[in-house]
């Protein structure tokens, strides 16, 4: 019987740059896979430091930023063999986080946004049978996973299990990853079969407007990922 598992990205790449290996092996295995991404609401003209978070991708004031994003992902959904689902909530930049800093600074206490993902979260998968929920750790402390992560608690699933933010997790001194809150980090390790590496790396690929910003180019995002053959989960 085909299990249901539903991975909670917050923007469009987190999952396929961090699970990518894990989905593509569950979605061969004949398992239900769906990739729902939070954070891909539209806002017509972005101002201030959301339009700077737009432009410094190389893009033009008045290109449809989210739009180009979302058809990316179907991209590299397509590569995993899953399924698409795009959440209307705004980036962190959309609800108030002036600069960079800020969006690691910790989730403010006036951003209610937590609460409002939650009931889309219920409206859309609370009948689903989940057998496997996939949500970020955590690992450089950017606020729009810390949000994902606690909103996910609302959803019923067999399992669960928390990935390692990448690329966060090899960059110089990340925050502190989220913990069990009896203290204890139960680490699962998936090493990825060559098919599973390649279909990772053809996911990461198709969020091309993402790759020059994070990693200086595609052919520097090959590099970084041929020295990733596993994906390490909190269970």
């Amino acid at each position: 019987m085909s299990r249901t598992v539903l991975a909670l990205s917050p923007h469009l790449d987190d999952a396929a740059f961090s699970a990518g290996g894990l989905l593509a092996r569950l979605a061969a295995g004949g398992d239900r896979v769906i990739l729902a991404t939070v954070f891909t609401g539209n806002v017509a003209r972005p101002t201030g430091f959301a339009l700077a978070c737009q432009l410094d991708k190389g893009l033009a004031p008045d290109a449809d930023y989210m739009a180009l994003r979302r058809a990316e992902d179907e991209a590299a959904c397509a590569a995993l063999g899953a399924e698409p689902l795009h959440l209307p909530h705004l980036e962190a930049p959309h609800r108030g986080y002036e600069d960079a800093p800020s969006l690691f600074g910790g989730v403010r206490t006036e951003d209610r946004e937590e609460a409002a993902v939650a009931e889309t979260l219920r409206s859309a998968f609370g009948g689903e049978r989940i057998d496997l929920l996939l949500l970020p750790r955590g690992i450089g402390g950017h606020v729009d996973h810390e949000v994902v992560r606690r909103a996910g608690g609302v959803l019923d699933a067999k399992r669960r299990l928390y990935w390692t933010d990448w690329p966060y997790a090899d960059r110089e001194a990340p925050k502190a990853p989220f913990a069990a809150e009896d203290g204890r980090l139960l680490s699962e390790t998936v090493t990825l079969t060559p098919r599973e590496a390649d279909a990772k790396l053809a996911a990461c690929l198709a969020y091309e407007t993402q790759l020059g910003f994070q990693f200086g180019g595609a052919e520097a995002l090959r590099e970084r990922l041929a020295g990733i053959q596993s994906e390490t989960y909190l269970a």
